[in-house]
């Protein structure tokens, strides 16, 4: 009798437990796509003079709230699978000419160079010197994009393979590029200003590739001629201090240190 009278409580439990489980799970995925995380204006820490007042009129962008797709744009760990499984959607595909430079020790250096293809709007010759990521090049689909952009606003490209980086260019020295080295990224630079004695460089790095050409700008003023400015995007300020965080498992950074040193294997495997 006590058995019959305990029966019909059991779908009730079992539709607690269920609820309870569907609500571990809505709370994984709220805090896992950071959806309680409120957008606002970046934050800008910058000197007042006339050059930063003139970008920021000229660049209102910067001053705007960010508003990220909706669901999963507030994660930047899905953004980056799903930017590295799947990429962009239509990438652009610019022409280029392929251009290889000897160096002292004889490694090759190789980098691309893009014509623009309309106008400037200040009707100057200027050319982008344009570093790419740790183990990139011209042909990743980010700088492609960069490229195209650029040259359809009247901007001539120069972008640098980092050596070794290409899976189709063999080394011709013992050496690949590394975290400093700045001649090839140089080489290219100097490539420029002989054949375009009347442009004008803009320079610009990507993570790896800013320490680059900030350490290039820096290394000698001779290297400052001819520069308009440097734009240095996601720039990993400190090497040294970097290596005691990759080794955290907060925010998934010694998975993303796993994954980069699994690359830079693969690419030091390839030229055995």
């Amino acid at each position: 009798m006590s058995a019959m009278l305990e029966t019909p409580e059991l779908p009730a439990v079992f539709d607690g437990v269920k609820l309870a489980a569907v609500a571990a799970v809505l709370y994984v995925i709220v805090r896992c796509l950071n959806l309680k995380s409120p957008t606002a204006p970046p934050e800008l820490i910058y000197q007042d003079s006339a050059l930063a007042r003139f970008l920021l009129k000229s660049c209102p962008l910067l001053t705007k709230e960010y508003i990220p797709p909706l669901i999963w744009g507030k994660s930047g760990h899905i953004q980056t699978a799903l930017y590295g499984k799947m990429g962009r959607v239509r990438s652009p595909h610019p022409y280029g000419h392929r251009k290889y430079l000897t160096m002292p020790d004889g490694a090759t250096a190789t980098f691309d160079l893009f014509e623009p293809q309309s106008e400037h709007c200040i009707g100057e010759d200027v050319t982008g010197e344009i570093c790419p990521g740790i183990a990139n090049h011209s042909e990743k689909q980010y700088i492609r994009t960069f490229v195209d952009y650029a040259q359809k606003n009247g901007y001539r490209c120069a972008v640098l393979n980092h050596l070794g980086a290409l899976p189709n260019i063999e080394l011709t020295s013992p050496r690949m590029f590394t975290y400093g080295c700045t001649w090839e990224f140089g080489a290219m630079v100097n490539y420029i200003k002989k054949t375009y004695p009347q442009t004008q460089l803009v320079v610009v790095g990507f993570s790896l590739g800013g320490n680059i050409v900030c350490k290039y700008l820096g290394e000698n003023q001779a290297n400052q001629e001819r520069v308009l400015c440097c734009v240095s995007v996601c720039q990993g300020y400190s090497a040294l201090r970097a290596q005691e965080t990759f080794m955290q498992w907060d925010q998934c950074r010694r998975f993303y240190n796993f994954l980069m040193a699994d690359n830079m294997k693969k690419i030091i495997l390839s030229h055995r």
